[in-house]
């Protein structure tokens, strides 16, 4: 079984998780009713993608 010669230092290991962080959420704006929406997505407000309804949303 493999075993680590040597303890990975903190540097090493930092520097391996340096892509793990959280990033923010990218938003684009909807054609059909300018509401913020996450890209290839069915927007949550008025249920259209790619310029046509594809889903109907129930108005609160």
């Amino acid at each position: 079984m493999a075993v680590p010669k040597r303890k990975t230092s903190k540097s090493r290991r930092n520097m391996r998780r340096s892509h793990d962080g959280i990033n923010n959420v990218q938003t684009v704006e909807c054609p059909a009713c300018k509401a913020p929406r996450i890209p290839h997505r069915v927007c949550p407000s008025c249920g259209y993608y790619n310029g046509r309804k594809v889903m109907d949303v129930e108005e609160a």
